[in-house]
């Protein structure tokens, strides 16, 4: 697993369709493109899964099923991303017993960081960064020094989120994120293509130039 891939994209209620917004993140090169469908039944959430799996098959982008790994599995997806009040880590890969396939792990404060370290998740998503309105109970906010601190002490690949948006990224980018995902920006767009370009821009001259100066 790769430890800087940069912006990971989270399909949620996007205006400009779910293929679509598949689509632009591929088109964009990202690396992770998450379907996250909360509170729709199970063969809809299926349905979507499997056309999502069409368009991500065969590129560069990873594809995966947020909560659920009996759908990522049906679906054929790359991974699975689970809450803390999800199906363990552990069950999960009992379930699905398929070499490479991915998992990533939501941790909310240090203690949930320094405990998936012994689960060994792929990654582990660290937020909410910012306050969000993206979930029905939000986490406690960690800002950007919680954060900033969560990551350097781990050596699991991390993706910042929570309120990150096109005034944010810059200062959780100089707070230590490499890897960072956003939510309502892109999804309330009817041009998903040309706001995850923006994002990438800045990744790009923030990250690139911090490993410049270190080289």
């Amino acid at each position: 697993m790769i430890q800087c891939f940069g912006l990971y994209v989270i399909l949620s209620n996007p205006v400009a369709g779910y293929e679509k917004c598949a689509e632009a993140a591929v088109k964009t090169g990202v690396k992770f493109v998450q379907l996250r469908m909360k509170n729709i039944p199970y063969e809809e959430v299926l349905e979507t899964a499997k056309r999502i799996r069409q368009i991500t098959s065969h590129t560069g982008s990873l594809f995966i099923i947020n909560d659920d790994v009996r759908i990522a599995a049906e679906a054929g997806a790359d991974g699975v991303h689970l809450g803390q009040e999800d199906m363990s880590l552990k069950d999960a890969r009992l379930f699905w017993n398929e070499p490479g396939k991915i998992y990533g792990l939501s941790t909310h404060n240090e203690k949930q960081a320094e405990s998936a370290m012994d689960m060994q998740p792929d990654y582990i998503g660290v937020g909410p960064v910012y306050k969000t309105p993206t979930k029905e109970r939000p986490d406690p906010v960690l800002g950007l020094d919680c954060m900033g601190k969560i990551i350097k002490n781990t050596p699991l690949p991390c993706v910042a989120i929570g309120g990150i948006d096109l005034l944010t990224i810059k200062d959780v980018l100089h707070s230590g994120a490499v890897n960072f995902s956003t939510v309502r920006v892109i999804m309330q767009s009817e041009y998903p293509v040309k706001v995850m370009k923006k994002f990438i821009k800045i990744w790009e001259e923030i990250v690139y130039h911090a490993k410049d100066e270190k080289e």
